[in-house]
């Protein structure tokens, strides 16, 4: 559906038709020549329509709709789509890096705008119940992570800048914001060619309690077992039959063995005047 603007605009809105759909929707209209793209959605719904501008230089804004909204959290718009719709006009196009995995259980590698979680945080993802997660939101993700307790957790190989490390769940974070409520990685922006690289230690489930009140208290710089790393590439492995679960930007992506890597001036976002120094 085409529309005008009260600039004289015309403005095209596209609705998705289903999970996968946004990066195509987004290739297309690029390819008739649009000059911006707007996407209203949740983080899986941006992370789709960023796939499907990668190394364009078409600027892409973002209008929270989701569950946790950590972009919009992150860029410090809010949750409010209508509040998030005024600041636009303000934003700014600034170039950025994105992250890309490949992994096993994927046809191709995938980029990714915020983070990627290996372990823990992915198991949640891909058990958390789709019906709780509609009609309790964030909720339904604190049910599938309090199931791990009593479990032990496979052990987790990361390789990065010539050291090897081992933890029972890794994040390499672009952003600052985690669920939309807490902030785990303290030193990264967008706007930087690194991630921030957060490796948590230990089998048990329990110790996840302690970490978990860390996050809570932002104590978790300092905290034994939890290392905090800089770096723009990791090869992640584990032994055993036992498969260790992968999520970018909060949706399922796949599982080990797998690399993730930092892909230098991949997308135009629009970004607050403000945000991380711009």
């Amino acid at each position: 559906m085409e529309i005008l603007n009260s600039n004289g605009h015309h403005v095209t809105v596209a609705p998705t038709t289903g999970p996968g759909t946004a990066g195509a929707i987004a290739r297309e209209h690029i390819s008739r020549g649009a000059d911006l793209v707007v996407v209203a959605g949740g983080d899986g719904t941006i992370n789709e329509t960023a796939e499907g501008m990668v190394f364009s230089q078409v600027p892409l804004g973002i209008l929270p709709g989701g569950t946790a909204n950590v972009l919009a959290m992150e860029l410090k718009l809010g949750s409010r789509l209508e509040r998030a719709a005024e600041r636009l006009e303000e934003c700014r196009p600034r170039r950025i890096s994105m992250g890309r995995l490949t992994c096993g259980g994927a046809d191709a590698s995938r980029h990714f705008l915020l983070m990627a979680g290996i372990g823990v945080d992915a198991h949640i993802v891909y058990h958390v119940s789709l019906p709780l997660k509609a009609r309790a939101g964030k909720f339904a993700y604190w049910v599938a992570g309090w199931s791990l307790l009593g479990r032990r957790l496979p052990r987790i190989r990361v390789d990065s800048d010539g050291q090897r490390h081992e933890c029972s769940f890794a994040l390499l974070s672009k952003v600052r914001n985690y669920g939309g409520d807490f902030e785990i990685a303290r030193e990264v922006t967008l706007l930087q060619n690194r991630f921030e690289m957060v490796l948590f230690e230990g089998q048990s489930s329990t110790s996840y309690v302690k970490y978990l009140a860390g996050l809570a208290l932002q104590r978790l710089k300092g905290m034994k077992g939890v290392k905090m790393l800089r770096t723009a590439s990791a090869t992640l492995s584990c032994d055993g039959d036992r498969r260790v679960f992968i999520q970018i930007d909060g949706e399922p992506a796949g599982y080990l063995p797998a690399e993730v890597s930092i892909v230098p001036d991949a997308l135009t976002l629009l970004v607050p005047p403000e945000y991380g120094g711009a």
